[in-house]
């Protein structure tokens, strides 16, 4: 199973978000009702960190008295402001066979690992004049703050000047 950013955002969301070695297990049984076959972790990763990069997915540690805590404290995996969830053939059920309870966060928590996700992105973009990741930095930017409750109008307008220079 290859899974596309959309569908790994679309199974995490079924949970709210999931550890990484959650994730693993509902596309290993999300592959495995598919067609019997398992998931690649070579391509996985490969997928996880496309996802992480394009920001279809967001890494969020659960701090909070509010958030539920994870095994081992590990991270989470949410959708990301720039995913449209799509839950992959055959994963609909997976809710009834992992043992997850649904997850609650803190969206305010959450915006601001978003915010600091792009603050370091910007850095590097605009320290290896990557003016494509730059001009899509800018992008991402209006989707994270449509998703949470942030605010990277000076980051925006930093990654403008930068273009212009």
């Amino acid at each position: 199973m290859d899974a596309t950013a959309d569908e790994l955002a679309g199974v995490v969301d079924l949970f709210g978000g999931l550890t990484r070695g959650e994730l693993e297990r509902a596309l290993a049984e999300a592959a495995y009702r598919a067609d019997g076959r398992s998931v690649e972790d070579a391509a996985l990763d490969a997928a996880v960190d496309a996802a992480l990069e394009s920001f279809a997915l967001v890494r969020y540690a659960p701090a909070g008295a509010d958030d539920p805590p994870t095994a081992d404290d590990e991270a989470l995996l949410v959708a990301g402001p720039t995913a449209f969830p799509t839950v992959p053939d055959h994963a609909e059920d997976v809710p009834h066979i992992l043992d997850v309870e649904r997850r609650r966060l803190d969206r305010e928590a959450l915006g601001e690992t978003a915010r600091e996700r792009v603050l370091e992105a910007a850095d590097e973009a605009v320290a290896a004049a990557d003016e494509d990741r730059i001009r899509t930095l800018i992008d991402v930017s209006y989707d994270v703050e449509a998703w949470a409750p942030v605010d990277l109008t000076d980051e925006r307008r930093r990654l403008e000047d930068a273009l212009e220079e």
